[in-house]
């Protein structure tokens, strides 16, 4: 999953952008509120952290563009700020969520996997396909209640697949949201990926549309894989 975080605290935005990572995000980070909005609209997101008080552009403008363009990705809002009149001010921009400072960084990782969550429609944190269970918040995937050994990048993309299960998902999507914007986005490396996880959760779970993408299905065949 990728988040961006529009915050101009420098020490807090790496504090966020740390602990979202270690969660399984891929972060992208922004010091004002013009640059943030422009990663915004030319990038592709699964939830932004989006501090209110930002120079250039304040918070509440950037939501407002985002919105006014058609952008529909969950946005959890970070303020100093306790008077409701600023949340609800948020929340009529086109605010899913908000944190107010100070907050523990884990609780903006929680409302975040949250957000992303809802978003793909799941309502609960355990997201279930046959055998394959992912503990959003935990980042955890097991088969049969066994942990599968998965590196990060491994995790990222079956993550990603199972908060979209049953729905064709192209390589052009899924590099949309594995990597960060400054990262050099290899089709091969994922076509390689998802052969290794083939053989660790069983050949016939994620199947592969010739010229559309991949699928993983929420029914899944039985039978043994290597963890």
């Amino acid at each position: 999953m990728r988040c961006l975080i529009i915050e101009d605290d420098p020490t807090l935005s790496g504090q966020l952008a740390h602990v979202l990572q270690e969660a399984g995000f891929v972060t992208d980070t922004a010091e004002d509120g013009e640059q943030g909005e422009f990663l915004g609209a030319t990038e592709t997101y699964d939830v932004a952290v989006l501090d209110l008080g930002l120079p250039g552009m304040p918070g509440i403008e950037v939501l407002e563009h985002w919105r006014a363009g058609g952008i529909d990705m969950p946005v959890l809002i970070l303020t100093a700020r306790g008077e409701w009149a600023d949340k609800v001010a948020g929340f009529r921009a086109g605010a899913d969520d908000y944190a107010v400072k100070p907050f523990r960084l884990e609780e903006v990782v929680i409302r975040a996997q949250t957000l992303v969550r809802r978003a793909a429609g799941h309502a609960q944190t355990v997201i279930s396909a046959g055998a394959l269970k992912l503990d959003s918040q935990l980042s955890v995937i097991t088969r049969d209640g066994v942990p599968l050994r998965l590196t990060a990048f491994e995790t990222r993309i079956l993550s990603y697949l199972m908060h979209h299960k049953n729905r064709v998902i192209s390589r052009s999507e899924l590099s949309e949201h594995l990597y960060d914007a400054n990262a050099d986005r290899d089709f091969k490396s994922i076509e390689v990926v998802i052969g290794r996880l083939r053989r660790k959760i069983g050949e016939g779970v994620i199947e592969t549309r010739r010229g559309e993408g991949y699928v993983l299905r929420d029914r899944q065949p039985s039978g043994p894989a290597r963890s």
